[in-house]
């Protein structure tokens, strides 16, 4: 009796040994393959099991993490969702089951209710009173094998947030490179003949909204506001390299027709005219009041004289840029601005806010801006209205798309 007592308590020594090691190991945040080998080496060498297999589930994938005696192929066929996902507690199965051939127990972990993974344990070497050491340790093995998966799915979710920490940082670091190619409101080129105004608000970080306004000359203002098809990161790669472009082909001396032609060519060959670029392009000489501009499958800017209570809307005669290799057709049209007016330019998010206060109302957000231009003294106010009317500013749900807004005085 005392030789039994002192070897049970011998055999409880040792347990506890065991988990203080594995607790040490995770302690000491010893990387996965150090766990798994832990882990292995107990089942295997101090419990005399010859297989040892656990399927973890990582992004809704499930994997072989650990493959100890199984052959390759026994594992190959084993399909968790088909095979496993039906036990919901420790089982011992028969080991000449066909869908889990060589192995004796199924251990499932869970996680919040949720399967995480699953241990399978086989080939079990019995004692001499035929009593398997697996059997008599059964909790113990459990226990074990509940630490470890919980060990190696704590691991995994640091990893992820660290992860998750370093893109949260690049997106930060894009938006505020981004937004320093966005020309800042203190940066736009007032004078005594023309003012402008602007708002822009990428969906996420970064964005594949533009506008940019460039001084040609001294009586020369060039203005676009332009959208890549699509939104995010890669949209706003491609915005970034198309700044550039336009920024280095947009002079006094370029004809808008073989500015289109350019623009067109370089979008096509990056993008592969996998994406394209719709945009409202225009050239304004301050001193002949003559504006001319190409709409290339943007929405229809709005042209507001306000002495004659006259509205135009600068529709689209030219395709996107980039969608083909080269533009059949670039269709540049002019006007004389004689009078008091405002222009309104925006990207198609800006369209496509549902109104608040009357859901279905898809339309109403063109209301709003006709009704901005037409009550608005100024250019200023009008973007302003527009921004209150919509709550774009704030936390409006009905926000689904980058948007920009720019705005231009001519003053009489």
């Amino acid at each position: 009796m005392i030789g039994k007592n002192n070897a049970a308590k011998q055999t409880l020594k040792f347990k506890l040994d065991l988990l203080l090691d594995i607790t040490r190991t995770i302690n000491d945040n010893q990387p996965v393959e150090i766990l798994l080998d832990k882990f292995t080496h107990i089942l295997r060498n101090h419990l005399k099991i010859g297989k040892v297999v656990m399927y973890k589930n990582d992004h809704n994938q499930w994997t072989c993490l650990l493959n100890s005696g199984a052959f390759p192929e026994v594992i190959d066929a084993i399909e968790v969702e088909r095979d496993l996902l039906s036990f919901t507690e420790i089982t011992l199965v028969v080991s000449d089951e066909k869908l889990l051939p060589g192995f004796d127990i199924v251990i499932p972990v869970y996680n919040n209710n949720v399967p995480i993974a699953y241990v399978l344990i086989g080939d079990i070497e019995e004692e001499m009173e035929g009593i398997s050491p697996v059997i008599k340790h059964l909790q113990y093995i459990q226990t074990i094998s509940n630490i470890i998966v919980v060990a190696i799915e704590n691991i995994r979710l640091f990893q992820d947030s660290l992860q998750q920490e370093a893109i949260r940082k690049e997106l930060e670091l894009a938006s505020q490179m981004q937004n320093m190619l966005i020309p800042a409101t203190h940066n736009l080129p007032n004078n005594d003949r023309i003012r402008l105004a602007s708002f822009y608000k990428p969906h996420y970080e970064v964005g594949g909204d533009y506008f940019d306004c460039i001084r040609l000359s001294n009586d020369e203002i060039g203005f676009c506001v332009a959208d890549v098809s699509g939104k995010g990161l890669a949209a706003a790669l491609m915005m970034s390299n198309f700044q550039a472009t336009l920024r280095a082909l947009f002079t006094s001396d370029i004809t808008l027709n073989t500015l289109l032609q350019k623009l067109n060519k370089r979008v096509a060959e990056s993008a592969q005219c996998e994406k394209f670029i719709t945009l409202f392009i225009a050239r304004y000489n301050m001193v002949t009041h003559q504006l001319e501009y190409v709409n290339a499958g943007h929405p229809s800017a709005l042209l507001y004289h306000t002495t004659s209570r006259q509205l135009d809307l600068l529709e689209s005669s030219t395709i996107a840029v980039g969608m083909l290799e080269e533009l059949p057709v670039v269709n540049v049209h002019r006007a004389v601005i004689d009078e008091h007016s405002l222009l309104l330019s925006y990207t198609d998010g800006m369209v496509e806010v549902v109104s608040e206060t009357n859901e279905g109302e898809v339309d109403s957000a063109f209301y709003v801006l006709e009704n901005a231009i037409r009550n608005s003294p100024d250019i200023e106010t009008t973007v302003e209205t527009i921004i209150e009317a919509q709550n774009l500013r704030g936390t409006n749900k009905a926000i689904f798309d980058d948007i920009t807004l720019l705005g231009i005085e001519f003053l009489s």
